[in-house]
Parts: C-alpha cells; structure tokens; sequence
C-alpha cells in the first residue's frame, strides 16, 4: 500500500451538511471495497456504531469523515489495519472489525487453517488451536469426537470439513444428526413430516450451512438428497457410505442410541461427534452415551478426541466470561445428566 493511500488529507467536504471541513480517507485501487464496506455496507454502518461521535460518508474508494483530532487519529489507524487486512485476505468480518478496533490482532488466513470459501467468498477457516487440531485430526481418523463448551466452534469447525469433503468429490453425501430432547415431546406426535418435526433442533447446523454454501445450492442438496437430516432416533438399520455424518449434542444421546450410531459407519465414511458433557439433558437415572462412549472407545486406534475449552470460545467475549462464571458456581454433574 503506498504512502498516498495512507494519508487522510484535509479537503472541503460539501456531503456533511453545516460541515465546513472534512477528511479523506482514500482506499487503495486493489482494495476490494465490497469487501471493506460489507454487504449493503454493513461494515460501515458497524464502524458507525464503533466510532459514534465521526461522521462516515463512503463512496468508492474514497471515505470522508470528519470529528475530533483525537478520535480521528484512533480512526485513522483503524482504518488502515483495515484495510490491510482485505488486502492480506480478501475478507473482512464484524468479528474482525471489532478485533481490529479494539486493538486485538485477528487470525490470519493461513494455507494450514483456511478450511474453505463460503458464500460471498467468506474465508471459513479454524481460529484456533482446538479448532486446527479438529481440522488436523479430520485428515487421519474416521471417528473424531469433539467435546467443549457452547461457542468454542466446534460444531461449526465440523460442518466445514463436511462441506469441504463434498466439495472438493471426496465425499457423495452430509447427514446431519441431533438428539430431539424436548420436556414432555415425542418426535412422533410433532406435527408434520420428518423434516418439519426436526428442523428446530437441528437450526443451528443449518445456520452453518447457510454460510458455507449459496442458498439455491442448499436447497438442491437438501431436496436431492446430498445433504440430508437424520434424525438420532430414525436412524436404526441404516448404512451410511460415501459421507460425512455429524451428530451435535450428542450428550444427550443414550448410551444405546449413541452405540446404534456409531455401527451405522460405512466405506469411505466419516464420522465427527460433538457435544457438551457439562450440559446433559437426560433424565438424572440415565447416562449420557456420549460419555459413556468416551470411556469405552478411549483406547481404540483410529478415533481421535479433541477437547475444546473457553479459550476457544469465538462468539462475543461476555460468553467467554458467562461460561468461567458458571463454572466457579455450579459443581460438575453428575454423569447421568443434570
């Protein structure tokens, strides 16, 4: 990036109205604005949020601001790393911005921990130690267990690598599965089909999905059937060959659910098992099979356990926080549930 494209420069600034003066924040001709600016220029409108006492009018790759000399150099230098980050890798998320303001440093995109593209060329990648090692582990075992808190990325880091698989022929098919724990609820006395009766519990799966794959090509996936839902306790007698299967939470699963699951692997199969043992929804007299698994398949070759922990957590830093507090609080549960 050179010099010029560094300088904010004083000029009038007639877009501000009763503004006499205004600066220049002027973009380099290889920075991607669509990136920098967001869709439907959420980006800005974050950093308006971010910087609330400057005024932003971006058009181009010229972005005029005007307020005080001291947020304007806070400003000025956030949007400078920035910028270099887009022109580093091509991206640019809320997640980023915020890091980046508050002075944090992001995750770079690596050749090692970039998983895929997503929709609108977003780089899904693994921010972590936990989640390189989930990426790491995928390529050597079939069965991989990934055990953590809510938030860690686990979950997500899975349905990457699924997505991955598919995309690039090595795999035919994804099925997605979760446990249906619900007070007083049977699947089977839910209205509607199969789909419809499972769709709640397994949203968040769809919510990655959603961005990793553009949403026509999901909705041919999922009527074609390469990606499909299969629910836990719907899924006795079958084979499942040529995918990549995922079974979320599975702490709520039973320890005969979880041994039907496992037996349903096929040829060129792959299976990532997630769950959070500090949040079982059994019944107290039942043991979760995810932990009874786990004390069974320890010493199997070929099955791979990675433990996440609150340093992996990616959402919004009070989680992070939320998850210590509850964890000085509340003892461990027991093994049959909570």
């Amino acid at each position: 990036m050179s010099k010029k494209n560094n300088d904010i420069e004083k000029v009038d600034g007639p877009s501000f109205e009763g503004v006499e003066e205004a600066s220049v924040f002027s973009l380099s001709e290889h920075t991607d604005t669509t990136t920098f600016y967001g869709i439907n220029n959420s980006n800005i409108l974050l950093l308006k949020n971010l910087f609330p006492n400057i005024r932003i009018i971006a058009r181009g790759h010229v972005i005029k601001i005007q307020g005080s000399d001291a947020e304007m150099e806070i400003f000025k230098n956030a949007l400078g790393r920035l910028e270099l980050f887009v022109l580093n890798n091509n991206s640019l998320s809320h997640e980023n911005i915020i890091e980046i303001v508050k002075g944090q440093q992001p995750a770079e995109i690596t050749f090692e921990n970039l998983i895929l593209h997503g929709v609108n060329g977003k780089s899904i990648m693994a921010r972590t130690k936990n989640q390189q090692k989930l990426v790491n582990d995928f390529e050597t075992n079939d069965l991989l267990f990934a055990i953590g808190p809510a938030g860690s990325g686990k979950t997500y880091t899975a349905i990457a690598l699924a997505v991955r698989a598919l995309k690039n022929r090595e795999k035919k098919k994804i099925i997605l599965s979760r446990p249906a724990v619900e007070a007083g609820e049977k699947l089977g006395f839910l209205p509607g089909d199969m789909k419809e009766k499972i769709d709640p519990y397994l949203q968040p799966l769809y919510d990655a999905l959603q961005d990793m794959l553009p949403a026509a090509k999901l909705k041919d996936y999922m009527e074609n059937g390469t990606i499909q839902i299969a629910p836990l306790a719907f899924m006795r007698g079958r084979t499942l060959s040529d995918a990549v299967v995922i079974l979320d939470e599975a702490q709520n699963s039973t320890t005969m659910q979880i041994k039907m699951f496992l037996t349903r692997m096929g040829l060129n199969t792959k299976m990532i098992v997630t769950g959070d043992i500090t949040q079982i929804d059994l019944p107290m007299q039942q043991k979760s099979g995810l932990i009874d698994a786990l004390e069974v398949l320890r010493n199997v070759k070929g099955i791979a356990k990675i433990e996440f922990d609150k340093g992996d957590i990616v959402r919004h830093k009070l989680v992070q926080r939320i998850v210590e507090a509850y964890e000085k609080a509340a003892p461990r549960p027991p093994k049959g549930g909570v």
